[in-house]
């Protein structure tokens, strides 16, 4: 867990963002030119590989796009207690592994959850301090534009996406942060931006500011 008994938090922890968006949206391509952001500034960054029983779809690669198990070993991971947090979308069931966050943190590594509202949900019950953004698309005609235009579904499918986005986006007041995804640039400075304030949040910034208040404290005493 990020936070101690105490409500204070590590600083040399890494932060948890939960980037949740509708299908579409364009949240994993945010949070790859994040990442490689991050990195360039010389901050370790990863992002989650999400396992999943649907098929793949070309160009997709096992373990580097979603780990792809059958129904079968999904439920057998979720008996023995190895997701962070699971749900079913569009008849399909994803997950968090643990072993894809929980040790990254630890070692000061920025770790990154593609995942739907209900899945933020869970995260958040386990990680208190985990940071949650939702993408929103600029418009309901630019998402039916790109859900097309990906050329991954037949008609049916998109509908059904298109309704399921109705229903994530009205959860965005859960959310820390929302950015809405009209220019990639511009939202993936937006993301930045968040990963640097959620580190300059005060149970972060526990330990300096009380060596700061401390030597003020010393100063009244000998005053």
């Amino acid at each position: 867990m990020i936070c101690d008994t105490g409500g204070h938090v590590d600083a040399s922890r890494g932060e948890l963002l939960v980037v949740a968006s509708p299908s579409g949206g364009g949240k994993t391509t945010l949070i790859r030119r994040v990442i490689a952001e991050l990195e360039r500034q010389g901050r370790q960054a990863h992002f989650s590989v999400s396992h999943t029983t649907r098929r793949s779809r070309p160009g997709e690669r096992d373990g580097a796009d979603y780990h792809f198990v059958d129904r079968a070993t999904f439920v057998t991971m979720i008996a023995a207690g190895e997701f962070l947090e699971h749900a079913e979308v569009h008849g399909q069931l994803y997950g968090t592994a643990r072993s894809q966050v929980e040790g990254r943190i630890e070692s000061g590594c920025d770790v990154f959850l593609d995942i739907d509202v209900q899945g933020a949900r869970q995260v958040r019950a386990a990680f208190p301090d985990a940071v949650k953004v939702f993408v929103f698309p600029p418009s309901r005609a630019e998402l039916q534009r790109r859900l097309v235009a990906r050329g991954q579904d037949d008609e049916a499918a998109i509908a059904l996406r298109m309704h399921n986005a109705f229903a994530e986006m009205r959860e965005f007041a859960e959310f820390d942060f929302v950015i809405i995804n009209a220019c990639l640039d511009d939202a993936a400075h937006a993301l930045t931006s968040i990963v640097a304030a959620a580190r300059l949040r005060p149970a972060r910034m526990r330990a300096q500011v009380q060596a700061i208040i401390e030597q003020f404290e010393r100063a009244a005493k000998e005053g």
